[in-house]
């Protein structure tokens, strides 16, 4: 029996603006995303009817509310033809971590239907469900650098994002999305405001340090009062040699330092690891792998 498979990689908001409350309850966003290369990984064994096991290091700590069945169901009641089955997630991502890992879930199972059913489930499909499934699988579905605005759903790319190293690290709390925007309590929007146009960053480190560097994360205040202990992994990244930039991913608790090589975010890793062994840590890479010109492997999990 063929068994399709595919890495929901996890997404990094480099920046997060957050312009104003909608009267719908949604939150009026603007951030620009990229996508490390480590992820959960998915699997579908076609087969009649519809199943989920879950395993992994994180696995425990997933809720009943699974996006995975969720966008399956979508699919289906959409395309009753569709073949579904069996689908296998080993949860490597934390959870409730600010890194879209149930939405990326979700994002790799519209695309795994997609192959087990060719022809029929095609990607316009898959990206007129994907809004409705969660305000991050748009852009998870293709998962590339992108501008995102709305409340998340309207995806445009973005121009020559460098290849660069990416450092992840979560203190091993959760931290629900929902109770760090109630916690900023952001003003209602007055207007709705003009879409910014997407930047090019020629593949220059340095232009995207430039756009990053001035444009923070909205909900960093928010999250630290939820988890204070936030303010102490900012730190302990800003702290570590070659790190550019330090800053919350998302709602967090996941922050992220960028550095200019994935070899130099996997020597910070090490070193990190050594001095907060109970911290999830990830080294890896933002930006086109084929684009790398020395050999570090391809993903550091502590």
């Amino acid at each position: 029996m063929t068994t399709f498979r595919d890495i929901a990689w996890a997404k990094v908001n480099l920046t997060l603006r957050v312009l104003g409350r909608r009267a719908d309850g949604f939150h009026e966003i603007e951030s620009l995303v990229a996508f490390a290369g480590i992820g959960d990984t998915v699997e579908l064994a076609p087969q009649d009817g519809l199943g989920l096991s879950a395993e992994g290091p994180f696995a425990p700590a997933l809720n009943s509310d699974n996006l995975i069945l969720a966008a399956a169901q979508a699919a289906k009641a959409q395309m009753p033809g569709l073949i579904l089955g069996r689908f296998r997630l080993v949860k490597t991502l934390p959870v409730a971590a600010g890194l879209g890992g149930g939405s990326a879930d979700a994002a790799a199972a519209l695309r795994l239907i997609a192959k087990a059913n060719p022809g029929a489930f095609t990607d316009a499909v898959a990206a007129g469900l994907a809004p409705r499934l969660g305000s991050d699988v748009a852009v998870c579905l293709a998962s590339e650098p992108a501008l995102i605005t709305g409340r998340g759903e309207v995806v445009r790319a973005v121009g020559g994002f460098p290849f660069c190293g990416v450092l992840l690290a979560n203190p091993g709390l959760l931290l629900a999305t929902a109770d760090v925007y109630e916690a900023l309590h952001a003003p209602p929007l007055a207007l709705p405001p003009s879409p910014p146009a997407p930047p090019d960053f020629a593949g220059a480190f340095r232009k995207l340090l430039d756009y990053v560097g001035p444009r923070g994360n909205d909900l960093e205040s928010a999250a630290t009062r939820l988890a204070p202990e936030i303010a102490d992994v900012l730190a302990a990244l800003r702290a570590l040699p070659g790190a550019q930039l330090a800053r919350l991913s998302g709602s967090g608790p996941s922050c992220f330092a960028l550095f200019a090589t994935p070899l130099e975010a996997h020597r910070a890793a090490e070193m990190l690891a050594e001095r907060q062994p109970d911290w999830w840590i990830a080294a890896s890479e933002l930006g086109d792998p084929a684009a790398q010109t020395t050999a570090p492997s391809r993903q550091s999990v502590q």
